[in-house]
């Protein structure tokens, strides 16, 4: 059958002579239309391209966790620091990134004159007051912030940062191990944790403590991105091959792959096209390209094209 055109579903059309693909051979492949970048990330990302227009910005860490991405506002004169180079841009312009960060970072820039561009997504930073809310009620109890999220990550240091120090941050159920259950907990989460995790490590806490009114359980998991979890269960389903695009760092690419996995054992994770192995696609009728809220939507359209072009 002769096609005179591949059609990726929902995104855009490519005339059948760009690809080096078999005439005989049809390849439906489509990208999720709810994968991709989330709210905060378009608005850091906006935040960049604009001071950027005004001359020379550093981000205070990678503006999102995707290498391919972080290159290409490189290119457009993003200079990317870490804490410990905040002194050399003495004077100049650092953008705060989605994730946010503690208070000791905003009293440092502006002991070294610098300007800040806060670009702290308006869910984290709601959340970084609800930390320092629920911190001051344990105080009045002798409670403790109980905290879901990854340690080092991000967004979990400008929360923790907001209590200096003083939250438990657990990752899974055996970190529960060093929580004192006699007295009050406040629990909260990481805004891009699994909504299935908190809830679990809720009821285990709920069995532990004296009384139900001793444990305050306050999710505060984004629902923009959480929503994505069951979404992408039956986007996995509905293809042979799943190809989850993002970056090596991104933590909310890691939980939301490995739900691809669950679903559909033929997803394959990678960071850019050139990661893509032909014999993924031998007898394949069918692609699903996804990714996390770290991903742009022009990469996995990239990645499309580089599927369909295998012979």
């Amino acid at each position: 059958m002769t096609i005179d055109e591949l059609t990726i579903k929902g995104i855009f059309s490519f005339p059948l002579s760009v690809f080096r693909f078999p005439f005989s051979v049809c390849m439906r492949v489509e990208i999720d239309s709810e994968s991709g970048f989330c709210f905060g990330v378009v608005r850091a990302i906006n935040e960049a391209e604009r001071a950027l227009q005004m001359g020379a910005v550093a981000s205070l860490g990678d503006i999102v966790h995707n290498r391919v991405e972080v290159q290409r506002l490189e290119a457009l004169g993003l200079q990317t620091i870490s804490h410990e180079d905040i002194p050399t841009i003495a004077g100049k312009r650092m953008l705060i990134r989605a994730h946010g960060e503690p208070p000791r970072t905003y009293t440092l820039a502006k002991e070294y004159g610098i300007e800040i561009i806060d670009a702290t997504c308006p869910v984290v930073a709601a959340l970084q007051r609800k930390v320092k809310a629920a911190y001051e009620k344990m105080q009045e109890v002798g409670g403790t912030v109980v905290i879901l999220g990854k340690r080092g990550h991000a967004e979990v240091v400008g929360l923790t940062g907001q209590v200096n120090e003083q939250a438990v941050v657990v990752e899974s159920e055996e970190d529960l191990q060093v929580i004192d259950f006699s007295r009050p907990i406040y629990f909260l989460s990481q805004t891009t944790q699994s909504i299935d995790k908190f809830n679990h490590l809720a009821k285990i806490m709920r069995n532990k403590v004296a009384h139900e009114e001793m444990l305050t359980v306050d999710d505060t998991i984004c629902r923009r991105v959480s929503s994505r979890e069951e979404h992408l269960r039956e986007f996995a389903r509905q293809h042979d091959v799943v190809i989850f695009v993002c970056g090596r760092k991104s933590s909310n690419g890691k939980v939301l792959y490995n739900i691809c996995r669950q679903e559909n054992e033929r997803s394959y994770n990678i960071e850019e096209a050139s990661e893509l192995q032909v014999e993924w696609f031998e007898g394949v009728e069918s692609v699903g390209i996804c990714g996390a809220t770290s991903t742009p939507k022009w990469l996995m359209e990239q990645i499309a094209e580089a599927i369909l072009s295998i012979n």
